[in-house]
């Protein structure tokens, strides 16, 4: 089932802040990619690199071999997938559908029964790194689906990550990223208090995270974003407003399972409040604010 050479052709849908990297990656290694996203714009920097634009995901549908979507929300991840004019109803048999949006897993189980009527062969592979990881082709990449079908596509998530694991079935990529970002939704809250408590106490914010960085308080959160915010960097390297759509399916997830989770909740509430105060399209370091009263 392994996908030949001569058939390297991967269909991107969606080239933000990550996509953008992840889909340069396989220009890199050599492959022909086809992309298509609502702003053409965003494709610029691909399209100069030898990309392939496609003016509708269904012009790109029917010429790839495997199909790659980051877009930003399960609405969106639908309409892409099961629209008259999207993937499953275009795309031909034998093609590997991988979504990497963080989205639904009833969704990523739907799309998979559908896509196996067609002769699809569907992952849900939601991700975690960020701008950085996706950059650097450090991704860790959570996969939900079939065995062999992970298996035949190892050689195209190794183009875009490190850590890469099969989780189960459909859905169960989705459910890992849950979980991923119910850790990362209280440490936030954590990072922030911290770094604000260091600045009222009158110490060096950046000796702080020194040592504390080092420490049991050790995450990539407090080494990777709290010198973003010590900076005043707050651009977007994940948006607040998908962190908090993120949550949002956390939530109904848990509430679903019958599972109390009163820390994810508390940090959506305040993310909620810094999105309506303007900042829905900075980066999630931008929860500080919150903190500092501005």
């Amino acid at each position: 089932m392994a996908l030949p050479v001569s058939e390297r052709i991967i269909g991107f849908v969606g080239t933000g802040v990550m996509g953008k990297s992840m889909a340069n990656h396989f220009l890199q290694a050599g492959y022909t990619v086809l992309v298509y996203t609502r702003t053409k714009e965003k494709a610029a920097d691909l399209l100069a690199a030898g990309a392939i634009w496609k003016e509708q995901v269904s012009e790109l549908a029917k010429e790839a071999n495997v199909i790659i979507t980051m877009v930003g929300y399960p609405s969106d991840v639908e309409e892409v997938y099961l629209g008259a004019d999207g993937i499953v109803a275009n795309a031909k048999p034998g093609t590997y559908l991988i979504d990497m949006t963080t989205s639904k897993p009833s969704l990523a189980k739907h799309i998979y029964e559908e896509a196996k009527k067609h002769e699809l062969y569907s992952l849900d592979a939601p991700v975690s790194g960020g701008d950085v990881g996706a950059r650097e082709a450090r991704l860790t990449i959570m996969v939900g689906g079939d065995q062999e079908v992970f298996e035949a596509m190892k050689p195209v998530f190794t183009i875009m990550g490190t850590n890469v694991v099969l989780q189960g079935g459909p859905g169960a990529g989705q459910h890992t990223k849950m979980c991923n970002q119910i850790c990362i939704a209280t440490n936030m809250i954590g990072v922030c208090e911290a770094i604000a408590y260091a600045k009222k106490a009158g110490l060096d914010p950046e000796k702080v995270l020194t040592s504390i960085g080092a420490g049991a308080a050790g995450s990539w959160s407090l080494s990777n974003l709290a010198p973003r915010m010590i900076a005043g960097n707050f651009a977007p390297g994940f948006y607040v407003k998908h962190f908090i759509k993120d949550m949002g399916i956390a939530l109904e997830a848990a509430e679903e399972m019958g599972l109390l989770t009163p820390g994810l909740a508390l940090s959506k509430s305040l993310y909620e409040e810094l999105a309506a105060n303007g900042e829905a399209d900075s980066g999630t370091q931008a929860l500080l604010k919150w903190f500092e009263g501005e």
